[in-house]
């Protein structure tokens, strides 16, 4: 009471003597409270509760377990993880031996979150260290004969490489030569012609090339590719619940804008998601930093240009917002260039909603990124001081949503206005296509020209561009109709109508009807699957296709006509044509005689029934 007054305490006394004692009372002092910290958590939740002392005392070992807890929470933490680890991998063992095929899913995420975490580690114990052992590289004349060195094995290699691959399939070397074709054009047009960094343009070139390798020439990158894309296909599958709840199982089923449009909900809705979670951040800040160390661009235009791989055109510069003031003409110019060049993951579910392929339209959009980096600054090289040459990065805003839910509900309603753009824009350009169409052929009938439309015009203008792409010459007219649609109207309505010719394909429609061509060989859908994705100019679409249209080879994609005209079928396919086209070509009439073959139906039994069974589904001469 008195040191509550304010007055000095009394030192202590002992109870035999009553002198004072100073020690005692500095002894009394110190273990006070360590002696009373219980005493006074217990005192202070009793009196809170206003629980009389007796009621206090019980409440003794909950004070203690909890003051336990808080002194070894980080040691509980950490017993917790271990243990819901040894859960997470029993589980997945237990999934991988009962059927590893089904889940495979499983261990291609759980791999990729172990490589994350491993490399994690492997930085922060031994970032320093490879740092220092890095130091002897920075020596300026090292540095350049690594480089000339490099630059000499990399020029041998692409030498070799056209030597032996064109070798057996020179039409490539027309594909080759349309890359230099439009390296010479872009250069020409440069705005400094003696500034450019040869570095970037050979490096973003370099990695599309190979990129383009591992994807379509070896067996893991095609296999890895095409079951990604199957599994964003089944992924966008999933919005058919949502769709189908609110527009009925007929409408999302068979109607366009109700089975297309609301995969672009679904998708804006997990995109956001996965903004807020941080993971499209990391993502996007590991490939910016690749593209950086190895092209030599600077951070902020490299972060824009990854940045589109993932986001939209418009979205992509709001990552880099406050460096906007101070970036060069030359860096905001790669940043438009790079959203030109892509597609955003919402519109990528779009674009497989119309059956496109979905591995091509994922490795197109990736291979953009570099090249569009190395295309813009052939065209506009950097001839001002950046601000941004560090390589430590910038750092990129987390989203600005308090929860997963309100991510999910805002990520859904952004994604509104685009899915009114798309239908807007269908709707508008098909329209004006259609009107533009029947004023020209009107025009053309005043003088005899019969058919003129704004494809045929198109067909014309651009075949020599679609040709030196690596286009076959008879799908040349078709192709450069499509790439024309996607440059003067909306890549939607481009392919929306390499999905018709697709379709026909894959029916079993005749090839040729009455002169005219009714689809495209698998070669051309590839090419212009790659030609048609991203919001794309003409300064960085050639190049853009350049590694791909060297690359192509068809894998698997022919049947087996022998096996498979061994078997009943009663519907036209894709096979059906192919292989009873090649026994029409194998087929020769010998008058009142039966027909006889040649090739691998020669002296088989089931020749004549396969003959018959192609004879009514397709007309030929040897059907009479």
């Amino acid at each position: 009471m008195e040191k509550a007054r304010g007055k000095k305490p009394v030192a202590a006394t002992t109870v035999e003597t009553g002198i004072e004692n100073p020690g005692l009372e500095l002894m009394e002092e110190v273990v006070k409270p360590e002696r009373s910290r219980t005493e006074t958590q217990g005192h202070s939740l009793g009196d809170g509760l206003g629980l009389p002392s007796r009621q206090r005392r019980n409440l003794q070992p909950f004070i203690k377990a909890r003051s336990f807890y808080k002194t070894h929470a980080s040691l509980f933490k950490k017993i917790l993880l271990g243990l819901l680890c040894l859960a997470y991998a029993a589980y997945f063992l237990a999934a991988c031996i009962l059927d590893f095929q089904r889940a495979l899913a499983l261990f291609v995420i759980t791999c990729l979150v172990i490589f994350v975490l491993f490399h994690q580690f492997l930085k922060k114990l031994f970032g320093k260290k490879l740092t220092r052992c890095l130091k002897p590289f920075e020596n300026s004349c090292l540095r350049l004969w690594i480089k000339w060195v490099f630059a000499g094995i990399s020029l041998v290699g692409l030498i070799l490489w056209l030597a032996l691959d064109t070798a057996q399939r020179p039409e490539q070397l027309i594909s080759f030569a349309g890359i230099c074709m439009f390296i010479l054009i872009l250069f020409a047009c440069s705005k400094h012609h003696s500034a450019v960094c040869w570095r970037t343009v050979f490096w973003g070139l370099g990695l599309q090339f190979v990129f383009g390798i591992l994807v379509i020439r070896t067996d893991p990158g095609f296999n890895a590719f095409q079951w990604l894309g199957k599994q964003i296909q089944i992924f966008l599958n999933y919005t058919v619940a949502g769709s189908s709840f609110v527009f009925g199982d007929m409408l999302a089923k068979d109607v366009f804008a109700f089975q297309a449009l609301p995969i672009i909900l679904f998708f804006g809705c997990v995109m956001s998601i996965l903004y807020y979670l941080g993971l499209v951040q990391w993502v996007v800040q590991k490939v910016a930093w690749f593209l950086q160390i190895t092209m030599g661009t600077t951070v902020t235009e490299t972060l824009a240009v990854a940045g589109n791989i993932f986001v939209g055109m418009t979205e992509a510069p709001l990552l880099i917002r406050p460096y906007l003031a101070d970036m060069t003409y030359s860096e905001i110019h790669a940043v438009m260039t790079g959203g030109f060049a892509t597609i955003s993951g919402t519109v990528l579910g779009a674009f497989i909603s119309f059956g496109i392929d979905a591995s091509s339209l994922i490795s197109a959009s990736v291979m953009a990124a570099p090249c569009a980096l190395a295309l813009s600054k052939l065209v506009y090289p950097e001839v001002e001081e950046s601000k941004f040459k560090s390589e430590e990065g910038v750092e990129l805003p987390p989203g600005k949503e308090k929860n997963v839910l309100e991510a999910a509900s805002n990520g859904a309603t952004d994604a509104i206005g685009l899915a009114a753009n798309v239908a807007a824009n269908l709707i508008a350009f098909l329209a004006v296509l259609a009107f533009i169409n029947a004023a020209l052929s009107w025009l053309g009938e005043l003088v005899d020209i019969q058919g003129l439309t704004f494809q045929v015009i198109c067909s014309y203008v651009l075949r020599p561009l679609v040709f030196m792409m690596g286009v076959e010459w008879a799908d040349c007219p078709m192709v450069a109709e499509m790439v024309g649609i996607k440059f003067f109207t909306n890549e939607f309505v481009a392919y929306q109508q390499l999905s018709q010719y697709k379709n026909k394909r894959l029916s079993g429609v005749e090839e040729w009807i009455e002169g005219k061509k009714q689809w495209i060989s698998i070669r051309a859908e590839i090419i212009t699957t790659f030609s048609l994705c991203g919001f794309a100019n003409l300064s960085s679409i050639g190049i853009t296709l350049g590694g791909m249209r060297i690359l192509y080879v068809p894998r698997g994609v022919e049947p087996d006509c022998f096996s498979f005209l061994n078997t009943s079928f009663s519907n036209r396919t894709y096979e059906t044509y192919v292989c009873c086209k090649e026994l029409f070509q194998s087929t020769s009439l010998n008058g009142t005689n039966p027909p006889s073959f040649s090739g691998p139906w020669e002296d088989k039994e089931f020749s004549a029934i396969a003959l018959a069974n192609c004879c009514g589904f397709y007309t030929n001469t040897v059907c009479a």
